[in-house]
């Protein structure tokens, strides 16, 4: 169970080339791409354009929800792990991770690096970050994650040592380290005007709605990035986006729709990376109310959608079809599960056999995230052969997420990349805190606690997939597809990871990144 700093040697093939690769398990999973200009270069400055958060926007790691949250805080700050491209933890600011017999205490040792202002990370820096983070009084996205530690009990073994005091055995906990926003920040820190981090930048500038400036740490314990500089820039329409990138103003753009880059695709001005699978697509059913209470209402439904419609339509192709299930080719996923196919006979003796004849139904979507509205559609079309009336409505774009947690009984849903365990323990588990298919049952609860006290291996993915298993029989979440997350860069960007899933170690990796 131990996991330690060690070398990976392994082959990518990129079209007609086989480049060998070196990577360390505490960094990168790939170094930066091989091209015409040869070894990285030092120097430049790079400016990258995502969608914002408006002037309430924040440089406090702990609130990081939006992309280019995530963006701004892993140019400042470092996790102790991160979740590479098998979404497995790899270490960050922890060296190493090890449990004790029972999986309820874990021993976490750290490597030797330094905040902007000089001063070592210590264990003290981590147990302060962590106690913050699950302030109750507070609200910050990976208070969940963190559920499971007794940070009473927690303690600093020595400066460079955590011991960390579960409340039950966790045999996912290096999934914690690496969770959504668990950044570590100095002990004592909880004003973030001008932050102080351990990342590969040192803050410059930031005006919230608009750029933050940062300049390259020559102290950074992973080696300094490329760049000089880097300026992270808002423009929250696509249109924005990618005209500043075809009009030299952005040197990469962030979350393209695949309009957009089919446009753009081959003809020399920019280029587009793929990040396939990055984006969960879906709807999820209220299991607790009529009429996705009945399960079913929910196997009919399942049946209805024709995948490849959707995907083709609502991504216009940019993706793969889906089969209800979170986490194609991660750890755990059941893939010898039947591909499910639209069985429009099957599912009207569904609602027969429910009493759910001339179902009518509301489907919340918003334009929150592209395709939303254009699968919202296609399923509408859909549900019709089978004799359900769905009835789209279109929600507000800033509050969809919140409306749709407890409202409604149908809704669009997306998803980046996390690991199966996160997913279903964010999700799926009664006293979950995004539990949109509002789907509680202490039989399944009582499954994920058997798998986490399971030390075995093998033995510990026996009862995630039975409880997958599940899900695909009657869950709430009906998945169809799995998007490209498309990104852009001018020609002159080098070293931009093309493998790595949207929230993952890699992604906005602008360490990592040169000018050529």
């Amino acid at each position: 169970m131990k996991r330690t700093l060690r070398r990976r040697h392994f082959l990518l093939s990129t079209g007609a080339t086989a480049l060998a690769l070196t990577a360390v398990a505490c960094g990168s999973d790939t170094e930066p791409r091989s091209d015409d200009s040869g070894t990285p270069k030092s120097g430049g400055k790079l400016r990258a354009v995502f969608a914002g958060g408006g002037t309430n926007e924040t440089l406090d790691p702990h609130l990081s929800n939006l992309f280019v949250d995530a963006a701004r805080a892993k140019a400042l700050f470092d996790k102790l792990a991160d979740s590479g491209t098998d979404l497995a933890a790899v270490p960050r600011l922890a060296e190493s991770w090890e449990p004790n017999e029972t999986l309820d205490t874990w021993t976490v040792r750290l490597r030797e690096a330094t905040f902007h202002n000089g001063r070592p990370v210590t264990a003290e820096d981590v147990l302060h970050s962590y106690r913050r983070i699950a302030d109750p009084k507070r609200a910050f996205r990976a208070k969940a994650s963190l559920e499971p530690i007794d940070l009473t009990a927690s303690r600093p073994v020595d400066a460079s040592t955590v011991e960390f005091r579960l409340k039950r055995p966790y045999a996912e906990f290096p999934n914690v380290l690496a969770a959504f926003g668990a950044y570590i920040v100095p002990n004592g820190a909880d004003v973030f005007t001008e932050p102080v981090g351990s990342g590969p930048f040192r803050y410059v500038s930031f005006k919230p709605g608009s750029s933050l400036l940062v300049k390259r740490n020559p102290a950074y314990w992973e080696g300094a990035p490329h760049l000089d500089e880097l300026e992270i820039l808002i423009a929250d329409e696509e249109s924005a986006r990618i005209n500043a990138l075809l009009g030299g103003q952005a040197d990469y753009a962030h979350e393209l729709n695949p309009a957009t880059a089919r446009a753009h695709e081959g003809k020399g001005k920019i280029e587009i990376i793929r990040l396939h699978h990055s984006a969960m697509q879906g709807f999820v059913m209220k299991t607790d109310r009529a009429p996705f209470d009945d399960k079913r209402v929910r196997q009919a439904f399942f049946l209805i959608a024709d995948r490849k419609e959707l995907v083709d339509g609502a991504l216009s192709g940019a993706g793969e079809i889906a089969n209800d299930l979170f986490g194609k080719g991660a750890q755990y996923y059941p893939a010898d599960l039947p591909q499910r196919s639209q069985d429009l006979e099957r599912a009207k003796a569904l609602l027969r056999e429910a009493g759910a004849d001339n179902l009518k139904v509301t489907l919340d979507t918003s334009p929150v995230a592209a395709g939303f509205v254009e699968a919202a559609g296609i399923f509408k079309e859909q549900a019709a052969k089978a004799g359900v009336t769905i009835e789209v409505k279109i929600g507000n774009k800033d509050t969809y997420w919140k409306d749709i947690l407890d409202g409604g009984v149908l809704a669009s849903y997306r998803s980046g990349a996390m690991p199966i365990e996160s997913h279903i323990s964010q999700r799926l588990l009664t006293k979950s805190t995004t539990n949109a298919t509002h789907w509680k049952q202490p039989d399944f609860d009582d499954l994920y606690t058997q798998a986490q006290s399971t030390r075995d291996l093998a033995q510990r993915t026996a009862i995630y997939q039975r409880m997958q298993r599940r899900l695909y029989d009657e869950g709430g979440f009906l998945i169809w597809g799995f998007a490209d997350w498309i990104v852009a860069t001018a020609p002159k960007v080098r070293g931009v990871a093309g493998e790595a899933l949207a929230n993952t170690l890699d992604w906005a990796r602008f360490d990592k990144v040169w000018l050529a």
